[in-house]
């Protein structure tokens, strides 16, 4: 969704939030691409890695609601490309979440900034 200042965004996604069967919320401005994906961890006590779920992994089935999505660094942006496009994450068996994402937008349009 996309509008100028003051005109409800936010209220309207605490909306969704309220009416959704199942919602998970966040913001841009503080959210990473591999805390909306998903991460893979190391055990300090074992040494075993683990997957740890993102938001938007979290929301399987449900709604991820992102306030403030212009305020979101472009690579974490990239990052959720695949999410919201393809509905899967992808993970490399490294040490860290990686993620490969392409868009196309209605009438081949691109805004750069959103």
């Amino acid at each position: 969704m996309v509008g100028d200042p003051s005109v409800a965004k936010s209220q309207f996604l605490r909306c969704v939030l309220g009416v959704a069967a199942y919602a998970v919320s966040t913001t841009g401005r503080g959210s990473s691409g591999v805390g909306l994906t998903a991460a893979v961890t190391t055990d300090h006590d074992n040494g075993e890695r683990k997957l740890e779920a993102g938001a938007m992994v979290l929301a399987d089935r449900g709604v991820v609601c992102i306030d403030e999505f212009d305020k979101m660094n472009d690579a974490d942006r990239v990052a959720i490309h695949e999410v919201m496009e393809q509905q899967t994450v992808t993970i490399a068996k490294v040490t860290s979440c990686t993620s490969h994402a392409s868009s196309h937008t209605s009438h081949d349009k691109h805004n750069h900034v959103m």
